[in-house]
């Protein structure tokens, strides 16, 4: 897992990096195969944003969230991306269950 962090009007701090990167690390038993996340954390006065982008293989899954301050932002915005990647396997799991049923109309 690829971790890009940049910020927008704010400067990201080590502090901050570290942060994010140790938040993310949780994701790691939700993905399968490498990915690529990319996080925007944006000063919008007076409210902190946080924005990541997680590349999958053949999807793009998309979360934001808004925090009194930057650190609540980046905790909201992990549990979000949680969220997002629970759901994307769930689909994935009903998708392969779905190709080994057969469907065949009612039989008289």
């Amino acid at each position: 897992m690829q971790i890009e962090i940049y910020g927008q009007q704010i400067e990201v701090t080590p502090a901050l990096r570290s942060y994010v990167e140790t938040r993310f690390e949780r994701l790691d038993r939700r993905i399968d195969k490498d990915c690529e996340i990319r996080v925007q954390l944006a000063l919008e006065k007076p409210s902190h944003k946080a924005i990541a982008t997680v590349n999958l293989s053949g999807r793009t899954l998309h979360g934001d969230a808004v925090g009194q301050d930057m650190y609540a932002a980046i905790d909201l915005l992990v549990d979000k991306v949680d969220r997002l990647l629970v759901k994307h396997k769930e689909k994935l799991t009903e998708q392969r269950r779905g190709d080994g049923l057969s469907r065949s109309g009612p039989s008289d």
